[in-house]
């Protein structure tokens, strides 16, 4: 589920957003153009988990345009997400700022909850009836500084969660494709299935701009999950960035493996970037597609050089699949397709504990935690959890003295050993 977060300017969006998704760091800086991958984060909520975004840091040359630009962010969050908190100031009460926003929501279908912030003492909770004239509902009452109501605001959130699953789901692999605009998304998708419409079957998905295609050929058998068309395209000219964020993570969401296409006559740019980053926090599978070779000059840019540019802006999360197509020409698609399946397997991957250990507690003995403070870590046991991804727990004496650095070292020795390529790692130090 996606949860958008609207509102005028300085009401408090980028709080809120921190103490939903428990940033460490806050954003809450008041000038435009924060970096957009801070804008999207996970929460959870009693077992559940969802999206959150924050619609407001993608407004840009806010002095001039706001009403303008404030508008197009609520109509592609109405468009988008699932859920909308509409975030007001009980100090400042309502503006006419305030009022278009609500004018816009009250047009829309969607689930909304009006968010009154900075609420903390009873005097201000009176105030927040003001907030009853917009007609959307009861106010929910929250100060996102020292978290009150906020309670109460996550159970409001969870009971609008879908539980339904996909009819007739099958426990086969799902792949999405995403990337920029114009680098060959539909032309990959029609490459797939659209020559044999007869052995592929449409099943609506539990969201209703996501369709699940079924291929069943070659060997191969998985949904492919494509996001509906952009619908309303002036809507969305400006704000482009803003908007394939919101499709990538809906289509991210619903998938074991990312395909992600890059323009290689364009190369690995920050939206791209940006889409790891999401796909590393929903912890999905990984192959990258390098589309349009056929108009890269062979002898100034060989795949070679290409692959090593690429694994250089992605670190530290290097071992994935990089293939060189043209969709257009139909090439190397089937080794796409043979790439995803082996990271779809490596995912589910389980490694028994006896084997792990054998071999982890060999390389860490061949190279041990280094010591902090005259005082050495001894990991003594490992085992795999029983997750929907590759996630080990290595117990040991003093688990709070181990970096990043060294975490680093036992992922790369996992996969030197077992083979996760594609798929992410988690690694958890216990204590024994």
């Amino acid at each position: 589920m996606i949860v958008a977060i609207v509102g005028r300017p300085n009401v408090g969006k980028s709080t809120l957003f921190n103490r939903l998704t428990e940033s460490k760091q806050a954003i809450v800086d008041e000038t435009s153009g924060v970096t957009r991958d801070r804008l999207y984060g996970k929460s959870e909520w009693i077992g559940k988990e969802f999206s959150v975004i924050d619609t407001g840091g993608y407004i840009r040359n806010s002095d001039d345009v706001f009403e303008e630009e404030i508008r197009k962010q609520v109509d592609i969050a109405m468009e988008e997400a699932d859920l909308i908190l509409f975030v007001v100031d009980v100090v400042s009460g309502i503006t006419d700022l305030d009022e278009a926003v609500a004018e816009i929501l009250r047009k829309s279908k969607k689930n909304i909850l009006v968010v009154v912030n900075k609420v903390d003492n009873n005097q201000r909770i009176l105030d927040s009836n003001i907030f009853y004239k917009f007609g959307l509902g009861d106010p929910i009452c929250i100060s996102s500084i020292n978290g009150s109501g906020t309670g109460e605001l996550l159970d409001k959130i969870v009971s609008y969660m879908d539980t339904q699953k996909i009819e007739e789901e099958l426990d086969i692999p799902k792949y999405t494709v995403v990337g920029r605009p114009n680098v060959g998304k539909s032309s990959l998708i029609n490459a797939l299935i659209g020559e044999e419409r007869n052995i592929v079957t449409p099943i609506s998905g539990t969201t209703r701009d996501s369709i699940y295609t079924r291929y069943n050929k070659f060997d191969h058998d998985f949904y492919l999950i494509d996001t509906a068309g952009i619908r309303k395209k002036g809507k969305v000219t400006e704000n482009l960035e803003f908007y394939s964020v919101l499709r990538s993570i809906r289509s991210l969401e619903q998938a074991d493996v990312c395909l992600l296409l890059i323009d290689a006559t364009q190369g690995m740019e920050s939206q791209d970037l940006n889409i790891i980053k999401i796909k590393k926090k929903n912890k999905k599978g990984l192959v990258i597609l390098v589309n349009k070779w056929d108009l890269i000059e062979k002898e100034t840019n060989t795949s070679k050089d290409y692959t090593a540019a690429i694994k250089d802006k992605i670190k530290p999360f290097v071992d994935v699949p990089i293939i060189f197509t043209s969709v257009i020409n139909k090439q190397r698609i089937h080794k796409v397709l043979e790439e995803a399946k082996i990271v779809y397997e490596n995912r589910k991957k389980k490694i028994t504990t006896s084997k792990l250990n054998e071999v982890m507690l060999e390389a860490i003995s061949s190279y041990g935690p280094p010591s902090i403070k005259g005082k050495f870590v001894k990991i003594k046991y490992i085992t795999q959890l029983n997750t929907f991804y590759p996630s080990f727990v290595f117990f040991c004496n003093l688990p709070q003295y181990v970096k990043e650095p060294y975490k680093r070292y036992l992922e790369n020795k996992l996969r030197e050993n077992f083979g996760f390529t594609g798929s992410p790692i988690q690694i958890y130090m216990r204590k024994k």
